[in-house]
């Protein structure tokens, strides 16, 4: 497969996962980090970077915007659930290596 393909391809997975995670506002970030070790503001961090070794000035606003497909805080506000202590004592036990930024 040839770079061109593989980049197209990565980049149709990508959206395929950001959808995905538009449309799963159910899903908490404090959930994924705990399971995963990454959230949707992982993804945000990602793609503010790789906008910006690109010489794209994407602010972490704008990059969580596009993650989220609205305001970052229209989601917290519309979706966003109260962690429980069981999510907190998780989240906290997590090692700095189990966390993907």
């Amino acid at each position: 497969m040839d770079e061109k393909t593989k980049t197209e391809i990565e980049a149709a997975a990508w959206r395929k996962l950001v959808g995905h995670f538009q449309k799963r506002t159910d899903v908490q970030n404090i959930e994924l980090m705990n399971l995963a070790g990454f959230c949707r503001n992982c993804m945000a961090k990602w793609y503010r970077g790789a906008a910006n070794e690109r010489g794209i000035d994407i602010d972490y606003e704008q990059a969580r915007e596009v993650i989220y497909g609205m305001p970052y805080d229209e989601w917290k506000t519309t979706f966003q659930h109260k962690a429980t202590p069981e999510q907190l004592e998780k989240f906290n036990a997590l090692g700095k290596d189990e966390i993907t930024e």
